[in-house]
């Protein structure tokens, strides 16, 4: 048997103060999923367990993102997170601080 792409989610996340890499690519998966109730494998007759999630990142400084964090925002299934440069940072008038805007494209797969 072969992974089939079942889901194709896309979605938007920020940290509006702190520059946190990490919260706005967990609140772009949020964003992603959160809309749907992914039930695609109860319907394909397999246990939300087999769900394959592959979480992508795009971020400014994707080697600030803490992965296993982001993975940990999938409700269930296996997953992994590729993290590549992206999305937007825009320092504050002081310089002092910035907002990061990170894009998450999330796919769900299961093996048939």
């Amino acid at each position: 048997m072969a992974l089939k792409r079942m889901v194709l989610e896309i979605g938007m996340g920020t940290d509006i103060r702190g520059a946190d890499s990490t919260k706005a690519a967990e609140r772009a998966v949020r964003d992603a999923l959160w809309r749907n109730t992914l039930s695609i494998a109860t319907l394909m007759g397999k246990p939300l367990e087999d769900m394959h999630i592959e979480i992508n990142i795009g971020v400014p400084r994707p080697e600030t993102v803490r992965k296993e964090a982001v993975l940990a925002v999938a409700p269930y299934g296996k997953g992994v997170v590729k993290v590549v440069d992206g999305g937007l940072e825009i320092p504050n008038d002081a310089g002092t601080d910035s907002t990061i805007l990170a894009h998450a494209l999330v796919v769900v797969s299961l093996d048939l």
